[in-house]
This record gives structure tokens, sequence and C-alpha cells, in this order.
């Protein structure tokens, strides 16, 4: 019985509403094995992917989760139900191109902030 408990099935909600999984993981599972789970099992098809696990973030019963946290440390005790499939949301940060590009638009003016009295 213990051995069930200790096993978590988990579906991966994408912003458009479709689903990765479910996949069932230990609970000892650090959230970064996810992401790097999640970044395996993207869709191939879809624009705007996560490059790397740093692009992912996992939401659970409304708390982003932390890297280096497990599983059992994550579980809400009122949102999962044993034995049901756990949703998790992957939001996934868009690359930093639009602040690189405006700071390369603009040539770097000297400015003098000189007052003489």
């Amino acid at each position: 019985m213990a051995a069930v408990q200790d096993q978590l099935e988990i579906k991966f909600r994408l912003t458009d509403g479709s689903d990765i999984g479910p996949k069932t993981f230990p609970s000892a599972t650090s959230v970064a094995t996810l992401k790097e789970s999640v970044l395996a099992q993207w869709p191939k098809e879809k624009e705007n992917g996560p490059r790397t696990v740093k692009d992912v973030k996992l939401i659970s019963a409304g708390k982003i989760l932390e890297n280096n946290k497990t599983l059992g440390e994550c579980q809400s005790p009122l949102c999962d139900i044993p034995g049901g499939v756990t949703t998790m949301h992957v939001v996934v940060q868009p690359p930093p191109l639009e602040k690189e590009k405006k700071a390369t638009n603009q040539p770097k003016q000297n400015k003098c902030v000189c007052v003489i009295l």
C-alpha cells in the first residue's frame, strides 16, 4: 500500500489547453526532473517551446514549484486526491529578445551633466 502512495500520476497542462501525459512519477522525483520530462515530451509542432529547463515553470495548486523540491514536498493535501491524476500547469517564459533588440536599436548617447555656475 505504501508503494502505491509513493507514486503520483501527473499530467501537464500547456497554455493552449493541450496536455502532456498522464505519466507516473515516484514522490521522490525532483521538480527539475519533471521539467526535463516536459522538455523531452514537448510537442514538436508547437511554436515557442522551451529551450532549457530554466524556461519552464510548473504550477501546482496555485504555487510555482521550486527545482530543488521533490514531488512529495510539493503535494497539497487539499488538492491531491489519492489515486487520482494531478494536473500541473506549464508556463514557458518567453526568450528575452525584446530587451536585447531595444538596447541595440538605440544608439548610445553621451550626455553632459555638468553645471557651470
